[in-house]
């Protein structure tokens, strides 16, 4: 799955099925679920000290967070390809090897995808992650700058960037 500028995620046909499966899950049989164990416990007593109550109606929280979330990114989704950048700079939806500080003995690899395609074999990093937004639009060969969390900048060189063939 990657992201482009005009806010389409794309997503491989795997990607897609299984997010939607996910999305129909909690929708229906995870709602019903959750709606059984909040009655459960409101039947037991006093709402102010019931934990089991609290930790369930905190599960449908996130449960419908999940909901909302998923709604949106499949109203946005394309499946396929996303198209290649055409001028050869870093896009989402590539795999990406860069130097910190130019030095070329120092390099990590990672795959610049939503988080929602992050996998065991590459280390994914979000378009919108401070080292993301750096090395987007940076090509091959090129310096690029990102804020670290304590407000200092830090320098990578782009050594590589190829579409994710994942």
């Amino acid at each position: 799955m990657t992201q482009t500028s005009e806010n389409v995620t794309w997503l491989t046909q795997e990607a897609y099925n299984q997010l939607k499966a996910e999305l129909e899950y909690l929708s229906g049989p995870a709602r019903t679920e959750i709606a059984a164990k909040i009655a459960a416990a409101r039947e037991e007593g006093d709402l102010r000290e019931n934990g089991g109550y609290h930790a369930a109606k905190e599960e449908q929280g996130k449960q419908e967070l999940r909901v909302r979330q998923l709604t949106q990114l499949l109203e946005n989704a394309k499946v396929g390809e996303a198209p290649a950048s055409a001028d050869g700079a870093v896009a989402p939806g590539m795999v990406v090897t860069i130097a910190f500080d130019g030095d070329e003995d120092d390099t990590m690899t990672f795959l610049l995808a939503s988080r929602e395609y992050a996998s065991a074999d590459i280390e994914t990093y979000s378009p919108q992650s401070p080292l993301g937004t750096g090395v987007i639009g940076h090509k091959v060969g090129e310096d690029a700058e990102y804020e670290l969390p304590n407000g200092k900048k830090a320098s990578v060189k782009i050594l590589k960037a190829e579409p994710y063939a994942g």
